[in-house]
């Protein structure tokens, strides 16, 4: 069986983020019907040097689109510098994966010997090739965030459970 470098991506990518952005609406329905803020939990970290949940979201949006900028060659998808209220952290996961989407599948499945530099936020380089950057790197950077916002919103009492971060059974895609 022969899984596709878009597949192990952009594949793996968009139905996590629909799950992150339901994960949202829960932490949204939760926060109203104990009558606070939902800014309250975009605030929340799991310890003090940790992201809070919000920079969670931002962290695992921020790896989807700087690994899938790489792939296609591209110039990745850019938020403004603030800092966004849930309803924009939605409308950021929506962005995320319209761009993801929006990429060509077959430059995407073409990129996995390419090399590829991803540049962190202090300006340090790290090369990889295609493949690498995915399955060593970028889905797991990914899935440590959207996990960590799952847990983050657990912490605080948001009612869910393992389907929640996992979402719906789905067919593989062909």
């Amino acid at each position: 069986m022969t899984i596709s470098l878009h597949e192990a991506s952009v594949g793996i990518y968009v139905p996590y983020l629909h799950n992150l952005s339901a994960l949202l609406d829960h932490a949204e329905a939760h926060a109203i019907a104990r009558g606070f803020g939902p800014d309250v939990l975009l605030g929340m970290r799991l310890a003090p040097n940790m992201y809070s949940l919000r920079e969670q979201i931002g962290e695992a949006n921020r790896h989807v689109v700087l690994s899938c900028a790489l792939l296609a060659g591209c110039a990745p998808l850019a938020f403004a510098a603030a800092e966004p209220d849930i309803a924009e952290l939605r409308a950021r996961i929506a962005a995320t994966i319209d761009f993801a989407l929006g990429l060509p599948r077959e430059v995407i499945d073409d990129a996995a010997d390419r090399d590829v530099v991803f540049t962190f936020r202090s300006g340090a380089t790290r090369p990889f090739t295609g493949k690498s950057l995915i399955l060593t790197f970028s889905v797991p950077q990914f899935f440590f965030h959207v996990a960590t916002a799952y847990d983050i919103l657990r912490h605080a009492g948001v009612d869910l459970a393992k389907k929640d971060f996992l979402g719906p059974p789905r067919l593989p895609q062909g």
